[in-house]
């Protein structure tokens, strides 16, 4: 089975969008070359929220479903919600009234054995909360916001501690360096 996966692009200040679920910040910010479609080839199906799908769906109605990954991918997109009945319809979203985690098991049965991807803070706040998420993938964008959602907004929580997967000590800090554009 996949597992569950929370992957996304973050500022330098610890934002994953910006003033009202904003993602336009993101122009001209590019990935390492072949991330993309590494994470496409993994990937069967997402799991978002309704403030991200609000804010996608207002700007390309009835789109908003095919735009992960700006649209380079297709496949099962489900947005959890408590009023799935004003929600903008979407014939590419199937909006869920659930628990986080049911909301977690439909998404893996969607996937097919590939990897659910959370899309939206909200949700994998939620997820992280409850132990759902096997891998966290950010990409650090050389850009700082000064304000919108952040990456992990949940005070009073225990700190939450993940292994980097990649070479080297998986408990040591990433050293980044960055000069004023």
């Amino acid at each position: 089975m996949g597992n569950v996966r929370w992957h996304l692009m973050m500022s330098l200040d610890g934002f994953a969008a910006g003033p009202g679920h904003s993602m336009d910040w993101m122009s001209g910010v590019r990935g390492s070359p072949g991330i993309v479609e590494e994470s496409i080839a993994g990937l069967g199906a997402v799991l978002g929220g309704r403030r991200g799908y609000d804010a996608i769906a207002g700007k390309h109605p009835g789109e908003a479903g095919r735009q992960p990954y700006g649209g380079a991918w297709s496949g099962p997109v489900f947005v959890l919600t408590h009023h799935p009945e004003d929600a903008v319809p979407d014939a590419g979203v199937t909006f869920l009234d659930c628990d986080v985690a049911e909301a977690v098991e439909i998404g893996l049965a969607a996937a097919g054995g590939k990897d659910l991807e959370i899309h939206g803070q909200d949700v994998a706040r939620q997820c992280v909360e409850r132990g759902l998420v096997d891998e966290f993938r950010v990409h650090l964008a050389p850009v700082m916001l000064g304000s919108g959602v952040r990456l992990f907004d949940c005070p009073g929580i225990d700190p939450v501690r993940w292994a980097r997967i990649h070479d080297g000590d998986p408990a040591q800090a990433v050293d980044l360096r960055y000069r004023r554009a």
